[in-house]
């Protein structure tokens, strides 16, 4: 009997070799010592807060029975009475009925849109939304569109079209654009057509509310008929690992029970539950954090305008600490990074297949602890940049 030639290896060879030729080959690049970081989520810098880490070892170390690891999925033995009390707090800052604690915003996101929509059902995803909402949204057995990033009027005619449940998926602050959506307009819009709103939270926990609470509590819309469900990641502005879905209990109840991503795998850390306590207690009550965070932007904004048409590149407007500068191409984007770089500014490059060819950029993130002089020294970077 003759077997079939496995050629894997070649195809794995030749599908890497198309990425190296169309200059968006992905490597890690660790992160230099002594480079002004304009690339992280830690916006508020709690990442590198030491005493938020001795709190939450501290805490730890007085809890029993004291474990470094969970040993367990939440529903065997890995839930701690600890963890419960976490996730009843986050329940108070973001003024939800109840909150479920996941490993990651990825896993949180796919689990949601994995296990609530069902066969018949249809999921609206914003053009833009992030690739866990795609994955949660493609393992469902839902049938899933895309409207146009922020386009009211396109949500409105697939909302005419959608058959069974319908479920709309938006971020509050887009990841790679540092743009808002229109989350009134979208849950006015969805409660007329009885439709349900999932919000990913994730670039705007920690930044806005005197909790961190983000902006649907801010705007006072986190308990429109329409919306279903949050999502905080913790990732982010809060400096450590982990997200919750914050919903009603019956929301929650439905995916303690049938969430596979939640139910079979092994639960964060102690120390995990720790560090989030932590970190929301140090927003609450340093406000100076946010406060020194939208100087910073300010100050960017500011000088972009001063720069745009010197440097020939185009600066977005955003409402928030990521900021964008289109530079189009690949090879071209990595060569004002890599230049920056060489400048001592650590700003990272991203690409098409990423982002659309022809909208490849910088994605420049601020944060509190960035100085004035530092953004000036990227912007004369920019000035002197020569491609």
């Amino acid at each position: 009997m003759m077997l079939r030639k496995d050629n894997l290896q070649a195809a794995l060879r030749a599908a890497l070799e198309r990425r190296r030729q169309a200059h968006s080959l992905r490597t890690m690049a660790p992160l230099a010592e002594g480079m002004v970081d304009f690339s992280s989520n830690d916006y508020l810098g709690l990442a590198r807060d030491a005493h938020l880490l001795e709190q939450a070892h501290a805490k730890v170390m007085q809890l029993r029975p004291l474990r470094g690891g969970a040993t367990g999925s939440r529903l065997l033995s890995g839930t701690h009475a600890y963890m419960c009390e976490v996730e009843d707090k986050l329940a108070s800052v973001f003024d939800a009925e109840a909150c479920l604690v996941f490993n990651s915003g990825y896993q949180a996101n796919t689990a949601l849109l994995a296990t609530i929509p069902q066969r018949g059902d249809t999921i609206l995803c914003d053009e833009l939304i992030h690739a866990s909402l795609r994955e949660g949204a493609r393992l469902s057995f839902a049938g899933r569109h895309y409207f146009r990033h922020n386009d009211l009027n396109d949500l409105e005619q697939r909302l005419q079209k959608a058959k069974g449940h319908c479920f709309v998926v938006v971020e509050s602050v887009y990841s790679m654009d540092g743009d808002r959506a229109p989350l009134k307009e979208i849950l006015d819009l969805c409660g007329q057509y009885g439709a349900h709103v999932v919000v990913d939270e994730a670039h705007s926990t920690g930044l806005w509310g005197a909790r961190g609470e983000g902006l649907l509590c801010v705007e006072g819309l986190h308990r429109h008929p329409a919306l279903l469900a949050r999502v905080y990641t913790f990732g982010k502005a809060i400096g450590g690992h982990g997200a919750c879905v914050a919903g009603s209990r019956l929301l929650i109840d439905y995916l303690l029970n049938f969430a596979r991503a939640f139910i079979y795998t092994t639960a964060l850390p102690l120390h995990s539950f720790a560090y989030i306590e932590a970190a929301f207690d140090k927003i609450a009550t340093t406000l100076a954090l946010q406060q020194r965070l939208w100087q910073i932007v300010h100050y960017y904004k500011q000088k972009q305008k001063q720069v745009q048409a010197a440097a020939g590149l185009h600066f977005w407007e955003t409402q928030s600490p990521i900021q964008v500068v289109e530079v189009g191409g690949n090879e071209r984007t990595r060569a004002l990074a890599a230049y920056l770089q060489q400048q001592g500014l650590d700003v990272r490059a991203v690409l098409a297949p990423t982002v659309p060819e022809g909208k490849e950029r910088l994605r420049i993130c601020l944060h509190a602890f960035n100085t004035f002089d530092e953004v000036d020294k990227l912007f004369e970077s920019f000035r002197s940049w020569n491609f």
